[in-house]
């Protein structure tokens, strides 16, 4: 089973990598229309292509997998695997010509995230894990921070909208520097030690799908706000695991 999970992680990496070429040709380029979906969020054909390009591979490989991804409906497989994708994490970010977006792919084995990766193409930064076998940037092993308190802490967000302001003064009287370097960058910077932690009050499971095996493998933990193991529970945190509970007593109160 463990060759099988590696086949599919191995995959999931040159399929980032493809992803992200193709998200470089789409960006900042004025060929880009930009569309809504009915919720506001925006979508691009960049984001569609992707997708379309993930899927095709995945189906072709492993054509009993199910697959579930932002832009098009959920296929459900036979097999024990399931892909969750999205194309383009911080489409927002990527419409405005800011290059912090990403391509986020998990691989689920069961009900267990076992697979992730995060892809940043203008950044050329890649970070993958594979349950027991470490997180890894670039072909380096990385680790989180080792700080214990919130005093020197960096806290990230990816927006400030549904932060009640209590909890922004909470955590500034803490000691903690708060940045809004999120998204799936966020999550890559408590990964490799950069930051302490990353709150996200509102998600879907494809903007979390990989960072449980990300930060878990990097030494971290990652939960929902509820402190559940869940990166299906609307929300999530992900934190160096010494500060975890510490930021959470403080964003719960919101």
């Amino acid at each position: 089973m463990e060759d099988s999970r590696s086949a599919r992680a191995a995959l999931g990496v040159e399929l980032a990598r493809s992803a992200g070429e193709i998200a470089r040709r789409w960006f900042d380029t004025s060929a880009l229309a930009v569309e809504h979906k009915q919720d506001g969020s925006p979508v691009t054909q960049a984001d569609r292509e992707i997708e379309q390009h993930i899927r095709n591979a995945v189906s072709e490989h492993f054509p009993d997998d199910g697959f579930l991804g932002e832009e098009f409906d959920e296929t459900i497989g036979t097999s024990q695997y399931r892909w969750i994708v999205d194309p383009i994490d911080g489409t927002k970010s990527f419409v405005h010509g800011v290059p912090l977006y990403a391509n986020l792919i998990a691989l689920q084995e069961d009900k267990d995230i076992v697979f992730g990766v995060i892809n940043i193409p203008n950044a050329d930064v890649l970070m993958h894990a594979e349950r027991g076998k470490g997180c890894w940037k670039n072909g380096t092993q990385v680790h989180v921070s080792d700080r214990t308190e919130l005093d020197g802490a960096y806290v990230m967000a990816t927006w400030l909208e549904d932060w009640h302001p209590d909890v922004i003064v909470d955590l500034h009287a803490a000691g903690a520097v708060l940045r809004t370097w999120g998204d799936a960058y966020g999550y890559m910077m408590v990964a490799c030690g950069q930051a302490e932690a990353i709150v996200d009050y509102t998600t879907q499971a494809y903007d979390l799908a990989p960072m449980p095996v990300i930060i878990e493998e990097a030494g971290g933990m990652f939960t929902t706000l509820d402190g559940a193991r869940d990166f299906d529970g609307g929300n999530g945190i992900a934190s160096n695991g010494a500060v975890h509970d510490s930021v959470l007593k403080i964003v719960n109160q919101g």
